[in-house]
């Protein structure tokens, strides 16, 4: 799978788990919201490590009028990382667990589409299949290096 398709089949899976959550929010446990919010923070933090350290470097060596959007991206995964730490911490019966997974959700779909829509295409035809399958699979390798804690992702510090 190469590195834009690794990247958008990601965007899917979460798409899939913001939809769960969406629709059991009216009935569902404490315990199905922790399950449903605990794989959002496992797999947003593993796609914007892999983002941060393989993807957005080599997109913006190919690509460099896409820095503008690199930048802001990063700068949503920070804002991102800090939200999962926190609903990491937090109990789903706090009144605030249901009003901070909208925001992420509502955030993590406004960057997805920006990505997707504004400059993905752009990098796609710069890089070309070759170095896009290269990239996708040292991508799907370095999930297994990617910190269990939001705020062990690069932008998080930044």
């Amino acid at each position: 799978m190469d590195a834009i398709e690794l990247l958008i089949h990601d965007h899917r899976r979460f798409e899939a788990l913001y939809d769960a959550y969406e629709r059991s929010r009216p009935t569902a446990t404490d315990m199905e919201k922790r399950a449903l919010v605990d794989r959002m923070i496992e797999g947003l933090t593993a796609h914007a490590f892999i983002e941060e350290t393989i993807f957005y470097p080599a997109a913006r060596q190919a690509v460099p009028q896409t820095t503008d959007h690199i930048l802001e991206s990063v700068e949503e995964h920070h804002v991102a990382a800090w939200l999962l730490s926190e609903l990491r911490d937090l109990e789903p019966e706090d009144e605030k667990f249901d009003a901070k997974v909208a925001v992420l959700i509502e955030q993590m779909r406004h960057h997805q589409e920006e990505e997707e829509q504004d400059w993905f295409p752009e990098v796609r035809a710069a890089m070309g299949a070759h170095r896009l399958d290269e990239l996708g699979q040292r991508m799907q390798a370095a999930r297994d290096e990617a910190p269990a804690d939001p705020l062990g992702v690069p932008s998080a510090r930044s």
